[in-house]
């Protein structure tokens, strides 16, 4: 049983909630390359310091929910039951963030994302990042000394599936027919 975060935590991640939620309230009504650190820092009403202390550059503020992505793609791995194939978990989680990020709301964001290159190039890195994540993930969990191109090649197809997903006129479609593709690949390419 998880213990309850204490105040002292729920006040951190209330003011960064707080401060992502302003940021990006800003970036939509103004364009993001409009609205400066110091305007978000000035309309949560927290120190400039106390922005960076949560995020680490200003296109981070747009992408408040990496870590938590991240987390959740190596969780489909590590956290699923012993005999439950790995690749249907893989498409279980990525059809999740798919439904998250089509939700009602998230189209102006992603258009966002898609106007300004930084932004585009911050995303790139960042799912190139929760690829190799995810590839050592399933490289451990299959107890493989190191990740195998296999591991990484299946890891690369499950966050293009999100990202090409998220572009589709069906997202949930596309991320079944994405996925008959990958378990076809993993079952040819799978290490021993």
């Amino acid at each position: 049983m998880t213990e309850p975060p204490g105040r002292r935590e729920r006040k951190k991640a209330a003011t960064r909630q707080k401060i992502a939620d302003t940021a990006l309230q800003l970036f939509l009504e103004r364009g993001y390359d409009a609205v400066g650190i110091r305007d978000v820092a000035a309309e949560a009403d927290v120190a400039v310091t106390t922005l960076f202390s949560h995020f680490a550059s200003k296109e981070a503020l747009v992408f408040e929910q990496d870590e938590d992505f991240e987390q959740r793609l190596t969780q489909a791995v590590t956290g699923r039951a012993p005999h439950e194939p790995l690749v249907p978990a893989l498409r279980h989680e990525i059809q999740a963030l798919v439904r998250h990020c089509t939700a009602d709301g998230a189209a102006p964001v992603f258009r966002m994302i898609d106007e300004s290159p930084a932004l585009r190039k911050y995303d790139e890195s960042m799912q190139l990042r929760h690829a190799e994540s995810l590839a050592t993930a399933i490289a451990a969990d299959l107890d493989l000394p190191q990740t195998t191109t296999a591991c990484r090649t299946i890891a690369r197809f499950a966050i293009d599936a999100y990202a090409l997903a998220r572009e589709a006129a069906d997202p949930e479609a596309a991320v079944d027919e994405i996925f008959r593709m990958v378990e076809a690949a993993w079952e040819v390419g799978r290490p021993s």
